[in-house]
Protein backbone atom coordinates (compact mmCIF):
# COMPACT_ATOMS: atom_id res chain seq x y z
CA UNK A 1 0.00 0.00 0.00
CA UNK A 2 1.22 3.17 -1.28
CA UNK A 3 0.91 6.54 1.31
CA UNK A 4 -1.44 7.62 -0.79
CA UNK A 5 -3.59 4.62 -0.37
CA UNK A 6 -3.23 4.24 3.38
CA UNK A 7 -4.20 8.00 3.64
CA UNK A 8 -7.20 7.48 1.57
CA UNK A 9 -8.11 4.27 3.13
CA UNK A 10 -11.18 4.09 5.47
CA UNK A 11 -12.96 1.24 7.30
CA UNK A 12 -16.36 0.00 6.26
CA UNK A 13 -18.15 0.87 9.71
CA UNK A 14 -19.93 3.90 11.03
CA UNK A 15 -20.40 2.19 14.38
CA UNK A 16 -17.29 0.07 15.98
CA UNK A 17 -19.50 -3.11 16.47
CA UNK A 18 -19.95 -3.04 12.60
CA UNK A 19 -16.31 -3.22 11.90
CA UNK A 20 -14.72 -6.22 10.26
CA UNK A 21 -11.27 -8.07 10.53
CA UNK A 22 -10.00 -6.41 7.40
CA UNK A 23 -11.23 -3.15 9.30
CA UNK A 24 -9.04 -3.72 12.21
CA UNK A 25 -6.30 -4.90 10.80
CA UNK A 26 -6.36 -1.40 8.53
CA UNK A 27 -6.46 0.84 12.37
CA UNK A 28 -3.99 -1.55 13.62
CA UNK A 29 -1.44 -0.60 10.83
CA UNK A 30 -2.70 3.08 10.64
CA UNK A 31 -2.50 3.47 14.34
CA UNK A 32 1.13 1.75 14.26
CA UNK A 33 2.45 4.51 11.83
CA UNK A 34 0.94 7.30 13.43
CA UNK A 35 2.21 6.02 16.70
CA UNK A 36 5.85 5.99 15.40
CA UNK A 37 5.66 9.35 15.18
CA UNK A 38 4.91 10.38 18.64
CA UNK A 39 8.46 11.34 19.34
CA UNK A 40 8.12 13.85 16.82
CA UNK A 41 4.88 15.06 18.39
CA UNK A 42 6.26 15.26 21.76
CA UNK A 43 9.23 17.47 20.96
CA UNK A 44 7.23 20.22 18.83
CA UNK A 45 4.93 19.88 22.74
CA UNK A 46 8.76 20.75 24.67
CA UNK A 47 9.23 23.12 21.77
CA UNK A 48 6.22 24.86 22.56
CA UNK A 49 7.16 25.79 26.37
CA UNK A 50 9.36 28.60 24.63
CA UNK A 51 7.96 31.95 25.96
CA UNK A 52 5.17 30.27 28.19
CA UNK A 53 4.12 30.82 31.56
CA UNK A 54 5.30 34.68 32.77
CA UNK A 55 6.97 35.30 35.98
CA UNK A 56 9.49 33.07 35.91
CA UNK A 57 13.46 34.50 34.81
CA UNK A 58 13.37 31.31 32.36
CA UNK A 59 10.62 30.06 30.06
CA UNK A 60 9.27 26.62 30.68
CA UNK A 61 11.34 25.39 27.95
CA UNK A 62 14.94 26.76 29.43
CA UNK A 63 14.15 25.26 33.12
CA UNK A 64 13.21 21.88 31.04
CA UNK A 65 16.85 21.97 29.87
CA UNK A 66 18.23 22.97 33.09
CA UNK A 67 16.15 19.95 35.05
CA UNK A 68 17.49 17.97 32.23
CA UNK A 69 21.08 18.98 31.94
CA UNK A 70 21.46 18.61 35.56
CA UNK A 71 20.35 15.10 35.74
CA UNK A 72 22.56 14.74 32.81
CA UNK A 73 25.78 16.17 34.52
CA UNK A 74 24.47 14.21 37.87
CA UNK A 75 25.02 10.91 35.69
CA UNK A 76 21.27 10.46 36.26
CA UNK A 77 21.36 7.62 33.26
CA UNK A 78 19.12 8.60 30.01
CA UNK A 79 15.99 7.18 31.19
CA UNK A 80 15.77 9.86 33.52
CA UNK A 81 17.69 12.74 32.21
CA UNK A 82 14.45 12.59 29.00
CA UNK A 83 12.34 12.55 31.97
CA UNK A 84 13.74 15.46 33.39
CA UNK A 85 13.97 16.79 30.08
CA UNK A 86 10.12 15.82 29.19
CA UNK A 87 8.51 16.35 32.96
CA UNK A 88 6.97 19.54 32.39
CA UNK A 89 4.97 19.09 29.04
CA UNK A 90 2.22 19.19 30.30
CA UNK A 91 1.99 22.66 31.41
CA UNK A 92 0.76 23.77 28.28
CA UNK A 93 -2.40 21.74 28.01
CA UNK A 94 -2.93 20.74 32.04
CA UNK A 95 -1.53 23.75 34.10
CA UNK A 96 -3.22 22.23 36.97
CA UNK A 97 -1.89 18.53 36.35
CA UNK A 98 0.97 18.90 34.65
CA UNK A 99 2.45 16.32 36.52
CA UNK A 100 -0.22 13.37 35.85
CA UNK A 101 -0.32 14.49 31.99
CA UNK A 102 3.82 14.17 31.60
CA UNK A 103 4.17 11.00 33.13
CA UNK A 104 1.52 9.33 30.92
CA UNK A 105 3.14 10.67 28.19
CA UNK A 106 6.23 8.85 29.26
CA UNK A 107 4.53 5.82 30.70
CA UNK A 108 4.48 3.19 27.66
CA UNK A 109 8.45 3.78 27.54
CA UNK A 110 9.63 4.81 30.90
CA UNK A 111 10.49 2.21 34.18
CA UNK A 112 7.70 2.06 36.95
CA UNK A 113 9.98 4.03 39.34
CA UNK A 114 10.29 7.11 36.68
CA UNK A 115 6.69 6.74 35.73
CA UNK A 116 5.81 7.33 39.10
CA UNK A 117 8.55 10.19 40.18
CA UNK A 118 7.46 12.43 37.13
CA UNK A 119 3.78 11.89 38.10
CA UNK A 120 4.51 12.85 41.97
CA UNK A 121 7.46 16.11 40.97
CA UNK A 122 4.37 18.51 41.04
CA UNK A 123 3.33 16.97 45.04
CA UNK A 124 6.79 17.25 45.95
CA UNK A 125 8.06 20.59 44.14
CA UNK A 126 5.34 22.27 46.07
CA UNK A 127 7.49 21.40 49.23
CA UNK A 128 9.47 24.81 47.93
CA UNK A 129 6.35 27.08 48.11
CA UNK A 130 3.42 25.70 49.41
CA UNK A 131 3.69 27.47 53.05
CA UNK A 132 3.94 30.91 50.79
CA UNK A 133 0.66 30.04 49.20
CA UNK A 134 -1.51 28.86 51.91
CA UNK A 135 -0.57 25.19 51.37
CA UNK A 136 0.90 22.32 53.11
CA UNK A 137 4.36 22.20 52.24
CA UNK A 138 4.88 18.40 53.73
CA UNK A 139 1.55 17.07 51.73
CA UNK A 140 4.44 15.17 50.05
CA UNK A 141 5.32 13.34 53.49
CA UNK A 142 1.68 11.25 52.77
CA UNK A 143 4.25 8.77 50.51
CA UNK A 144 7.36 9.06 52.99
CA UNK A 145 6.94 5.11 53.38
CA UNK A 146 6.85 4.70 49.75
CA UNK A 147 9.96 2.79 48.12
CA UNK A 148 10.67 6.03 45.50
CA UNK A 149 9.66 8.87 48.01
CA UNK A 150 13.79 9.89 48.63
CA UNK A 151 13.99 9.48 44.25
CA UNK A 152 11.13 12.42 44.00
CA UNK A 153 12.81 14.44 47.11
CA UNK A 154 16.18 14.38 45.23
CA UNK A 155 14.23 14.83 41.96
CA UNK A 156 12.95 18.04 42.95
CA UNK A 157 16.09 18.86 45.38
CA UNK A 158 18.24 18.69 42.78
CA UNK A 159 17.12 19.23 39.64
CA UNK A 160 13.99 20.57 39.15
CA UNK A 161 13.91 23.39 42.21
CA UNK A 162 17.00 25.03 41.34
CA UNK A 163 16.50 25.31 37.29
CA UNK A 164 14.80 29.03 37.20
CA UNK A 165 18.59 30.10 36.57
CA UNK A 166 19.15 32.34 33.95
CA UNK A 167 23.09 32.55 34.31
CA UNK A 168 23.13 28.52 33.79
CA UNK A 169 24.45 27.14 31.19
CA UNK A 170 22.04 24.16 30.04
CA UNK A 171 22.79 21.83 27.14
CA UNK A 172 20.61 22.80 23.93
CA UNK A 173 17.86 20.58 22.59
CA UNK A 174 19.58 18.87 20.28
CA UNK A 175 22.13 17.36 22.52
CA UNK A 176 19.17 15.80 24.13
CA UNK A 177 16.92 14.96 21.06
CA UNK A 178 19.01 11.82 20.48
CA UNK A 179 18.09 10.55 24.12
CA UNK A 180 14.24 11.28 23.42
CA UNK A 181 14.10 9.03 20.27
CA UNK A 182 15.91 6.68 21.74
CA UNK A 183 13.95 6.26 24.56
CA UNK A 184 10.47 6.30 22.48
CA UNK A 185 11.99 3.89 20.39
CA UNK A 186 11.36 1.16 23.16
CA UNK A 187 8.55 -1.67 22.57
CA UNK A 188 5.80 0.16 24.43
CA UNK A 189 5.14 -1.14 27.87
CA UNK A 190 7.87 -3.22 28.23
CA UNK A 191 10.21 -3.51 31.02
CA UNK A 192 12.95 -5.10 28.67
CA UNK A 193 16.14 -2.60 28.91
CA UNK A 194 15.10 -0.38 31.12
CA UNK A 195 17.92 1.59 33.22
CA UNK A 196 15.70 2.57 36.00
Amino acid sequence: MTDTDTAAATVSFTSMAAGTRADYELLERLEAEFAAGAVDRVLAQLRGLSGSLAGYQVDRLEHSLQTATRAYRDDAGEEMVVAALLHDIGDLLSPHNHSELAAAVLRPYVSARTYWIVRQHGLFQSYYYAHHTGGDRYARDRYASHPWYQDAVDFCHRWDQPSFDPAYESLPLEFFEPMVRRIFARPPFSEAGRAD
